[in-house]
């Protein structure tokens, strides 16, 4: 299998994600801008749930174009990170409903956190056979946005038996580091 076949299945799983949790947005019962106010914590959660999708997008894609030869274990590195993301529209939906309560946005912090050690195994898989002096390893350096935000998730999850808002802050905080697409891959391609 080639990378683009990889990448477009990727794309089509993900597109689904992102079409089944604004599918789990209910119709509000009212026809004022206050009936929208109860949906307010299920909306925030989307939001912040679309921007992690689709750093994953723009980072999976991004790094596909680096892939010279998909293995098994890639295959499987994908799925694994493919699996994690799929379980996102489940606690966005989740954390919404109960307003930020505390084990359903612990649990969002767990499947962020589970999808960021996916995509680092899947960077490795896919990195590692192009050798420490290839342009795209040397570009990505010690990827010290990758390492920490599974650091910062875990502070999260053990923030939410403190105070809820705080984790939530931290996992807004997370994307925003991510917000602004990596162009280090891109770089290399380029040239």
């Amino acid at each position: 299998m080639n990378a683009a076949r990889l990448e477009a299945f990727s794309d089509g799983v993900i597109a689904i994600v992102i079409t089944i949790m604004v599918l789990e947005f209910k119709t509000p019962h009212g026809d004022d801008l206050k009936s929208l106010i109860p949906l307010a914590p299920a909306f925030l959660s989307y939001v912040l749930s679309f921007i992690y999708v689709g750093i994953y997008w723009n980072n999976h894609h991004h790094l596909m174009h680096t892939c010279k030869t998909v293995t098994g274990a890639i295959l499987w590195a994908n799925l694994h990170l493919l699996f994690w993301l799929s379980l996102i529209p489940f606690t966005t939906g989740w954390m919404g409903e109960s307003h930020f309560a505390v084990l359903p946005t612990g649990l969002y912090g767990f499947i962020l956190f589970m999808a960021a050690i996916a995509y680092g195994i899947l960077q490795y898989l896919v990195l590692s056979p192009q050798g420490k002096e290839s342009p795209v390893r040397q570009s990505i350096g010690n990827d010290w946005k990758g390492k920490l935000s599974p650091l910062f998730y875990l502070i999260a999850i053990l923030c939410t038996g403190w105070h809820e808002s705080i984790s939530i802050s931290i996992y807004a905080a997370v994307a925003l580091l991510w917000l602004i697409p990596d162009r280090r891959i891109e770089k290399v391609l380029d040239n």
